[in-house]
């Protein structure tokens, strides 16, 4: 690898983090460019998770910042994923590379329909903390984000606005310790198999950390549309490369 790797990785990253804070989706573009500057899936993967555990890192300790938190309900949630998470990521360090690509590319056409899917953009306000169905529900979302982690976002998303009945403000809070806490155990999982490269992960983390700050220091309000045009036509081209690679 040349020097030129490790800059298009920072930019990339830089890209993905502000991403993840506009719409989400930003481990579709980290996952399969590790993949493509030569990486084996399996180590794309857990390299991957690298990243996703620094942003989610500085996010919790923004909204700390902010004096909007609440650990011992985000606990509780993020304990939910946890069994799911760890079983994902067993079976993510086991699946050969050829399916593993398959699988990403058809995640990640499932992240383009997310993108053009109507999000929930009101405010329900209510002292709910969800039933059984989230926590189930919460299982399954960790073995997922404990497998591939592109997208979870969305998903959280919708199961803690639809089941736990949340305002986004404090969707957002809780997504964001819920990732931080079952990607410990998995990228535990990744290094202790010997699938992170640790210098492209800090490099990529690098990336996620700044694009993450600027989105959030922007706030940026319009063009989303235009930018889920450019991700859709992206998302598109990795997940044709993928699955005939």
């Amino acid at each position: 690898m040349t020097e030129y790797t490790f800059i298009i990785l920072f930019l990339m990253g830089n890209i993905a983090g502000f991403v993840n804070v506009m719409a989400g989706g930003g481990s579709a573009l980290t996952l399969p460019l590790l993949i493509f500057l030569g990486l084996d899936s399996g180590i794309a993967n857990g390299t991957n998770r690298l990243a996703i555990l620094i942003q989610n890192i500085f996010a919790v300790w923004s909204f700390k910042r902010e004096q909007y938190s609440e650990f011992k309900q985000s606990t509780l949630f993020a304990l939910a994923t946890l069994p799911g998470a760890i079983i994902g990521a067993i079976a993510a360090v086991q699946i050969t590379d050829y399916w593993f690509r398959k699988i990403l590319a058809v995640v990640i056409i499932f992240v383009i329909i997310s993108l053009v899917l109507p999000r929930p953009n009101h405010k329900i306000n209510k002292d709910k903390t969800g039933g059984l169905g989230l926590y189930i529900a919460l299982f399954g979302i960790g073995f997922y984000g404990g497998f591939i982690q592109a997208g979870v976002g969305f998903i959280l998303m919708a199961a803690l606005v639809y089941l736990a009945q949340l305002d986004l403000v404090r969707v957002n809070m809780h997504k964001v310790f819920i990732v931080l806490i079952y990607t410990i155990p998995a990228l535990a999982i990744f290094a202790f198999t010997g699938k992170v490269d640790w210098l492209l992960g800090i490099t990529l983390a690098a990336g996620n950390g700044l694009g993450g700050w600027l989105a959030a220091r922007l706030a940026v309000k319009r063009g989303e549309k235009t930018i889920k045009i450019v991700l859709m036509f992206v998302f598109a081209l990795m997940a044709i490369k993928l699955f005939f690679y």
